[in-house]
């Protein structure tokens, strides 16, 4: 009878140690995205546009940027500018407790081979798709040619 107890006992023990490992979410170790201070300039050429964004990530773990898809354009790229020249790039990373900022002069959404002209007052729907995360539906106001917030 003693075995039993003592099996039971181990049996229950590694029972409720296998569900406290489950209980991860909402820990903050996983990557919590959050989008903010997205736009569109409306575009000077028939072709392409670009847009920016903020995406703010409030969890412990990093998360990457990999792709943007939008049905505006043939084709949708992500860019970084270094010494003035802009290339594509395969991901962003997007660091624990940290945000990516495409913004003007730097990192940001380059769409090709655009199917209509937006114009300032629309919106442009984009998912964004993540290494970890599940995608993002974000809406890219279009402003003014001109448009750049300044960060505060």
């Amino acid at each position: 009878m003693n075995r039993r107890t003592t099996l039971a006992a181990a049996i229950a023990l590694s029972a409720s140690l296998a569900l406290a490992g489950c209980s991860g979410s909402g820990d903050g170790a996983e990557p919590e995205l959050k989008v903010s201070g997205a736009f569109m300039p409306e575009p000077v050429m028939d072709d392409m546009a670009a847009g920016f964004l903020t995406v703010k990530n409030s969890g412990g773990t990093a998360d990457k940027l990999t792709s943007v898809t939008s049905d505006i354009a043939g084709e949708v790229q992500i860019h970084e500018t270094k010494n003035q020249k802009m290339q594509e790039v395969e991901s962003f990373d997007i660091p624990a407790d940290g945000e990516l900022n495409l913004e003007r002069g730097g990192s940001h959404i380059m769409f090709l081979k655009l199917k209509q002209k937006p114009k300032q007052g629309e919106k442009v729907s984009v998912e964004l798709h993540f290494e970890k995360s599940g995608p993002l539906k974000v809406e890219l106001p279009v402003k003014e040619t001109t448009h750049n917030p300044q960060k505060h």
